[in-house]
């Protein structure tokens, strides 16, 4: 219940802004567009909201909940960054675009962390960096990313396996290292230029913080406080790669 009044104390506040932004257009430094899609996307997010409880936290529901928050996130942080623009800077040829696919690597990891916690497979890998004592455990990939299924329940409607949940987890493990290179790389990209150091050390510093707590869900066997920064950490890194593009959208386009 403290989730359901804090999301419609987020659609009000919503709300209140598409309205605000409609009246105040004319001074706006974004386009009032913007605000509406947000309200758009909060409304979408409850009837995901509903269908997760009403399906009984069926996968797949569950974890494009997930991703529908990451980009409402989005979308605010984008609208921020328009009110800041005496602080907007172009980035340097070629780091727009390592920029977009750092962020198209984080959202690709953030859904497949999402289908993790969702199917319960945490646990399936014991140890770190091996899994269960393997260095390339068995899994069984094609049940495991079946996507139209029950949860707990295999595409053919049996049990899920527990090789399933091993090549879920191995998944995120694996796909981890490509998205931490591009977001470190951008991070390390971004430092040695002093309009753009802070955004880089931020991201440096999430970036270890998120190995640090994505350790922890391992050898500390899921603790719920190292499971909760995992998720805020992986928001963390979404609004500032957002707020890096954002603002480079406004130096370049106004």
């Amino acid at each position: 219940m403290v989730h359901r009044y804090l999301a419609m104390a987020v659609g009000l506040l919503i709300t209140v802004g598409a309205v605000a932004a409609w009246r105040h257009r004319r001074v706006l430094p974004h386009s009032p567009a913007w605000a509406a899609l947000t309200l758009v996307w909060v409304v979408l997010q409850g009837l995901f909201g509903r269908y997760t409880v009403t399906l009984k936290l069926y996968p797949a529901i569950v974890t494009l909940h997930l991703l529908g928050a990451m980009v409402l996130l989005a979308l605010l942080a984008w609208q921020r960054a328009s009110f800041d623009a005496g602080r907007a800077r172009r980035l340097r040829p070629g780091r727009p675009a390592l920029a977009v696919a750092a962020l198209m690597a984080l959202t690709a990891q953030v859904a497949l962390g999402g289908w993790v916690s969702t199917n319960y497979a945490v646990l399936a890998c014991q140890g770190f960096p091996s899994c269960n004592g393997h260095w390339w455990p068995q899994g069984d990939w094609a049940q495991g990313f079946t996507l139209l299924r029950e949860l707990g329940r295999a595409g053919h409607g049996g049990f899920l396996s527990h090789e399933a949940l091993v090549a879920i987890h191995w998944t995120h493990r694996l796909f981890a290292l490509v998205a931490f290179t591009l977001l470190g790389l951008l991070a390390w990209r971004l430092w040695p230029e002093a309009a753009w150091r802070r955004h880089g050390t931020l991201l440096a510093v999430l970036l270890l913080a998120q190995l640090a707590t994505g350790l922890s869900n391992v050898v500390l066997q899921w603790p719920l406080v190292g499971a909760l920064l995992h998720s805020a950490g992986a928001a963390l890194l979404v609004a500032v790669v957002v707020d890096v593009l954002a603002r480079h959208r406004v130096a370049r386009w106004g």
